[in-house]
């Protein structure tokens, strides 16, 4: 039987190097990316963690892909009585964490599914030793700071030297790490194997949950250990919209899943009445202008949605939106938007089974609560939701706030699967359409759908405001004719982080694949041929 080529992606090299290795053993998509997900956390540890959620889009061959939520939902102590003084929920410290960490669960569930593509051949997934052994080496005997991790910690640092746990982590003797130091995170590491040899139900159930839910409420959390006990990742039916293109799937609420689908959805009705970049980029502006209005209104925790999302991508809801963008003129902007960061990678294995996965703490370093038994930083999702009681975001136990977070995934006309997304908030979607519809619509050399020069209307990871932002090497042909049109722009250097860390990965037809890495990241994308 022929094999697929093998291929992975990573907004850093180490945990591309990890899932490469798993593939090569003869490990599924799965599995790469749960290697690939606990190495991250450990070399990107203010971009995602253990601490954090998680959110998969699995595909395998000739069949509908499975979703899988693991993002966490709110404590049971986590009432408006509990944040009764604050105008909102605060941003850091313990009183910030107050969702469960999903993604660990997550990875659970996603090696249940693995197993089960397992069952026909009777073969085991690969134990949690070797899946973790990379991570666990990593944290031992550490790996260089980069650029991202030393930016971060400087913006960060007044607001988090303070809190608990974090300056013996995160910190070199209470200062800031520099790029190319060495970053060990050894209390890590022993969880890190832990797991490996109690599996991964003592995050939930075991040991390490005792520990974390005693640690967060000393630092003021709601958190306690019943929350721990009843939490379960799921698995869920992603959102679908069909286009001339082919299929797209995006994960339902509570992520902005459907901001993502309308984008593309509306610039599927529209692409051709541009003639230029700038036509291009104009357009899926203004689309996603009609696509967060509409998530904005809403996309809440699914308990309390108040219609099928998936109306929302009908024909007749789909051609409303598209009266209200003209080609010659933008639609002002003064929606607020949403703020987050988090890292995306995809994978594809020999049997073409595929992985589009996105792991987050929310902020850089969540909370900034880190447990001092298990180095685990906690996550700060929780802040999205509000203490106006009215509002479709507001706080209540045992829901879950509003995610950026949408891995994405699509399964093309002639036959080519592409597994796709991006970390950068509010910034997500906007990336993921324009990668994809630079690629599929235009033509554009794969990895130059994403190294060239970006757009970003409203408010990514690190920023507060709310205008659109270009990157100077598209503004140089673009921007004059943006503003003319009455685009409220600014820009910003080339290969500017600010647009986030794109990556995707394709399969075509044949069996060979594609994968390739934004040079706004740490990262590395390889092909190659299993044997």
């Amino acid at each position: 039987m022929k094999k697929n080529e093998i291929a992975f992606t990573a907004p850093h090299f180490n945990a591309t190097e990890t899932g490469r290795k798993i593939l090569e053993q003869g490990g599924t998509a799965i599995e790469a990316m749960v290697a690939a997900a606990a190495t991250i956390a450990v070399v990107y540890p203010h971009m995602n963690g253990l601490g954090g959620d998680g959110f998969w889009l699995i595909s395998e061959p000739g069949k509908t892909p499975v979703g899988i939520d693991a993002s966490g939902k709110a404590a049971a102590l986590a009432t408006l009585d509990f944040y009764h003084g604050h105008d909102s929920i605060p941003t850091r410290g313990g009183k910030a964490a107050l969702t469960m960490a999903g993604a660990v669960a997550g990875w659970q569930e996603a090696l249940t599914v693995s197993q089960e593509w397992q069952a026909a051949s009777y073969a085991q997934n690969l134990p949690l030793s070797t899946l973790l052994g990379d991570a666990i080496q990593l944290a031992k005997k550490g790996s260089a700071v980069t650029k991202t991790f030393v930016d971060a910690s400087k913006k960060t640092f007044a607001d988090l030297v303070h809190i608990q746990g974090f300056d013996e982590a995160f910190l070199k003797n209470g200062r800031l790490y520099q790029e190319g130091d060495n970053l060990t995170l050894p209390v890590l590491a022993q969880t890190l194997e832990q797991l490996a040899a109690k599996g991964l139900d003592d995050f939930y159930q075991g040991d390490i949950a005792a520990r974390l839910a005693k640690e967060l409420a000393m630092a003021g959390s709601p958190i306690r250990l019943a929350d721990f006990e009843s939490y379960q990742a799921k698995r869920v039916e992603p959102l679908q919209v069909k286009t001339s293109a082919g299929s797209l799937y995006n994960l339902p609420a509570p992520t902005q899943g459907i901001a993502s689908l309308l984008i593309l959805a509306l610039y599927d009705k529209l692409y051709t009445q541009g003639k230029t970049a700038t036509d291009m980029a104009h357009l899926l502006i203004e689309c996603t202008k009609q696509a967060f209005i509409a998530r904005n209104q809403f996309v809440t925790d699914e308990s309390r949605l108040a219609m099928d999302l998936s109306s929302l991508l009908d024909d007749e809801q789909l051609e409303k939106m598209c009266h209200e963008i003209a080609l010659e003129r933008a639609q002002p902007w003064p929606h607020q938007a949403k703020h987050g960061d988090t890292i995306w990678m995809g994978a594809c294995d020999s049997e073409g089974r595929m992985v589009s996965y996105i792991q987050s703490l929310y902020w850089e370093f969540g909370s900034g609560v880190v447990s001092p038994s298990t180095g685990i930083v906690w996550n700060n999702r929780g802040s999205s939701f509000s203490l106006d009681q009215h509002s479709i975001q507001a706080l209540s136990p045992n829901l879950k706030p509003f995610h950026t977070l949408n891995p994405a995934f699509a399964e093309l006309n002639d036959g080519r699967r592409m597994s796709y997304g991006t970390m950068g908030g509010e910034g997500q979607p906007q990336t993921q359409a324009a990668l994809f519809s630079r690629y599929v619509y235009h033509n554009m050399p794969f990895d130059k759908a994403i190294s060239e020069g970006r757009w970003l209307l409203g408010r990514t990871w690190g920023d507060v405001s709310h205008n659109l932002k270009i990157e100077q090497d598209f503004a140089d042909s673009a921007a004059e004719e943006l503003a003319k049109r009455g685009h409220d722009l600014v820009i910003v250097d080339s290969c500017n982080e600010l647009m986030g860390h794109a990556g995707a990965v394709v399969l075509h037809q044949d069996g060979h694949a594609d994968a390739a890495t934004d040079p706004r990241s740490d990262g590395l994308a390889i092909v190659s041929t299993f044997i």
